[in-house]
């Protein structure tokens, strides 16, 4: 009984943290991403090799985001991040056109992953700046994210992490469906 008590009293009064998951291939922006959340400024990245974790606050909600890197040697290893994941945030650089197949396939399998059944799901088209760039329409055409059925949530949003624009808006979106 004791035990009981003490989950509650944990999640009315201590809050939830909620956990996000931050994919996507290598260069497209995840960790400018995860350090413009913390620190509101731009920072010089390099290769993540294995994870970033930072825990962010924002209206009254907590979360831990991991960064994951996404160099192809490491996306056989994003599963053992799904468990208990309540966002994934999947970054796309929509400079670079190439690639995008990649994506999808990586996002498509993904989602098949029991852990990741209940998990909303926001696409950053990142990198809106630069000459080229496909605009979040032309981003969600291309990864099929049209066929996501059934209850699970998702937003496709532009942005230039590098300015941050675009971010404040994903991070209000998530706060709004969880």
């Amino acid at each position: 009984m004791g035990l009981i008590m003490a989950k509650l009293f944990q999640s009315w009064w201590i809050g939830k943290k909620y956990k996000i998951i931050v994919v996507g291939l290598d260069n497209a922006g995840k960790t400018t991403i995860l350090y413009n959340y913390v620190t509101k400024d731009q920072v010089e990245t390099k290769p993540t090799i294995g994870s970033n974790v930072e825990e962010v606050s924002y209206r009254n909600l907590d979360f831990v985001i991991w960064d994951i890197g996404g160099q192809e040697s490491l996306r056989k290893s994003w599963s053992t991040y799904y468990v208990q994941t309540d966002v994934v945030i999947v970054v796309i650089d929509s400079s670079d056109t190439t690639r995008i197949p990649i994506m999808k396939e990586q996002l498509h399998n993904m989602l098949q992953h029991e852990d990741l059944a209940r998990a909303h799901i926001l696409v950053l088209a990142n990198k809106q700046d630069l000459p080229g760039a496909m605009n979040p329409a032309e981003v969600s055409t291309q990864l099929g994210l049209q066929t996501l059925r059934g209850a699970r949530k998702w937003q496709i949003n532009g942005c230039c992490a590098v300015k941050g624009e675009g971010l404040p808006e994903a991070l209000e979106w998530i706060a709004n469906n969880l």
